[in-house]
């Protein structure tokens, strides 16, 4: 389970850049808070080693994503009632939020806006909701993007997820992982085949690795060191189509490791 509820004291001191108020408050998601905590660790420290306080939210309520997927909105609405007013409330005391998910992020930019159109809650909190990488890369623009790393990548094989590509933010990983020395990106934008469960369940997982088969060659191919996405479940899925450990990369993960933390 996560450990680190606070990573920063809340009157450490923040610069704005741009849409970004050097405050952030993570929404861990079900992901991050119980499969994968490091991911909530290492963005935490990310923004701590560029001078952006941090908070954990506490609320371990789901986005919602999973139980859209499957049309089961009633279960939606009460997702929505537990978790909305606590990113709301965050948004309020002028911290950001952060998700280390893009289909938790593009659930609160896209799909409960469209489910509640006069929700006043969602629309408070959605100019405060950023994708990680969305966030550094305004950071980035504004000079305030330490690029102090200390080790390099090798080759990443990066795929750049459906969830992050609806949200129109642009190839914001792809840049920055490419300011880090002794690097080399191969993007694909093509679908991972994971699609939720799809790649999981027994009676689909040949079809969701058909989906994914360029993709899977094409990293084969390329032998990288490291199989990454800002999706988690898509990069363990083509990690482990490839036999390249049992476990994919997170972007944020190799930032943290280029930072030599």
């Amino acid at each position: 389970p996560l450990r680190r509820q606070t990573a920063a004291p809340e009157s450490a001191a923040v610069e704005a850049a741009g849409p970004t108020r050097g405050r952030v408050a993570i929404f861990a998601t079900c992901y991050g808070r119980y499969y994968r905590p490091h991911l909530v660790e290492d963005l935490a420290a990310v923004l701590e080693h560029n001078g952006i306080a941090v908070r954990v939210l506490e609320t371990t309520a789901c986005c919602g994503m999973p139980k859209l997927e499957l049309g089961d909105l009633e279960t939606v609405a009460k997702y929505r009632a537990r978790v909305v007013p606590a990113l709301a409330e965050a948004a309020d005391a002028g911290w950001d939020l952060i998700s280390p998910v893009p289909s938790c992020t593009l659930m609160f930019k896209q799909e409960l806006p469209l489910l509640f159109p006069e929700d006043p809650e969602i629309e408070r909190l959605r100019p405060h909701l950023f994708d990680p990488f969305e966030y550094l890369s305004h950071r980035h623009r504004a000079g305030l993007l330490r690029t102090d790393f200390e080790q390099g990548l090798g080759k990443v094989a990066y795929q750049v997820p459906c969830h992050q590509r609806v949200q129109n933010i642009g190839k914001v990983t792809r840049d920055i992982l490419e300011l880090i020395p002794d690097t080399t990106l191969e993007v694909h934008e093509r679908c991972s085949g994971h699609d939720g469960t799809y790649g999981v369940h027994k009676r689909t997982y040949e079809f969701a690795l058909k989906i994914a088969r360029p993709v899977i060659n094409r990293i084969k191919k390329s032998t990288p060191a490291h199989v990454a996405s800002d999706c988690p479940l898509a990069a363990d899925h083509l990690a482990h189509a490839v036999a390249a450990g049992d476990r994919g990369s997170h972007p944020i993960t190799l930032l943290r490791m280029a930072y030599g933390h």
